[in-house]
This record gives C-alpha cells, structure tokens and sequence, in this order.
C-alpha cells in the first residue's frame, strides 16, 4: 500500500496480513480525497475501525495535523504504530486499541470536534447506524465537517437527516460504495 498524494506521496505503507481487514484500493482513496478536499489546511481526524491506518495517514498527508485512530484488533494496533513511526508523524497522531463504540464517549469527554471522520468497518459486522448515531450523540463532528462511510453496496446506511445531510454518493464496484455525510447547518 501506499500515500496516494500530499507530503508523503510515494511512501509505502505496511498493511495488516490476513483477511480481517480489508484496505481501501487507491482508485478509491484518490477518487474520495479529491471529493474531501483534495488537501487540508489542517484540522482534526478521528480514524475508526483504522485497520493499518492507511485513510488517516492519507489524511496527514494531505493536511490535517492531527489523526486519532481507534482499533481494537491487537495485530492491527501494531501495523498503525509501525507505519506512523516509519513516516515520522508519531507527534500527529493518538492510537487507541479500542472498540469503536466505547471510543466514542471517551473521546467526546475530550471535547473535540473533528473536522473528518473516517468509518470504514469491516462489511456487515458494525451496525452503521449505531455509529452515525453515537457520533452525532456525542457531538463529534466539527460544524464544518464531514464523515466518510465505505460500506457494501447491498447495505443500508441509516442516518437521522436532521443532523446529518448527503454530500456524496457512490457505488465504485461489486463489493464497494461510499457516502460522504456533512454536519446539516
């Protein structure tokens, strides 16, 4: 795997061996960014279900100057560790093993809001909606900020549309579409 655009274009990453997670393809990060931004001039990311990183790191890349990651998986914690200390972005980033759901409250006591949020579980084994849900619970996103959700394509993402508005949709292929959400004004 590799850093698609920004500062650390061209660098490798490592991703985590086996099939529990499933990393986003670079046609897909590119295609994302370039909706998101394509660059930032900083702010904040909460990376969950982070898997190696890689989205977060792409994040850092292009501009944020901050990236929480959270994922509970002890093999994956490690990849996330390795690759932030391998890029030298140690001082921008905070990881946490937890699951994604206990994260939530413990970050909103930190009073953070985050510019983007990064939800990409593993397919049909998170309930989407009990994340949407605990984010806008506890206020996580910044008013000008936006939420990322790659999920399976025979899917339903459920969101309550007072909070949250589409800002982009899309089917990439037969196991992959995305959604763009935005904080409703």
């Amino acid at each position: 795997m590799r850093i698609i655009a920004g500062d650390l274009k061209g660098r490798n990453i490592k991703a985590v061996p086996g099939k529990e997670t499933r990393p986003t393809s670079d046609k897909i990060k590119e295609a994302i960014f370039h909706k998101l931004g394509p660059y930032f001039s900083k702010g904040s990311c909460l990376d969950l279900f982070a898997g190696s990183g890689s989205l977060g790191i792409e994040a850092i890349s292009r501009g944020m100057n901050k990236v929480v990651f959270i994922e509970k998986a002890k093999q994956a914690v490690q990849i996330i560790h390795h690759n932030i200390n391998q890029l030298s972005i140690k001082e921008q980033c905070e990881v946490y093993r937890i699951d994604a759901l206990r994260a939530l409250p413990m970050l909103a006591k930190q009073a953070e809001r985050y510019d983007l949020i990064l939800v990409d579980p593993p397919y049909e084994k998170v309930s989407y909606e009990k994340t949407l849900q605990a984010i806008q619970e506890h206020d996580l996103l910044s008013q000008v900020g936006k939420v990322y959700v790659e999920y399976g394509p025979n899917e339903v993402i459920i969101y309550d549309t007072d909070y949250f508005s589409m800002y982009y949709e899309k089917k990439y292929s037969s196991t992959t579409a995305v959604m763009i959400l935005e904080k409703v004004a």
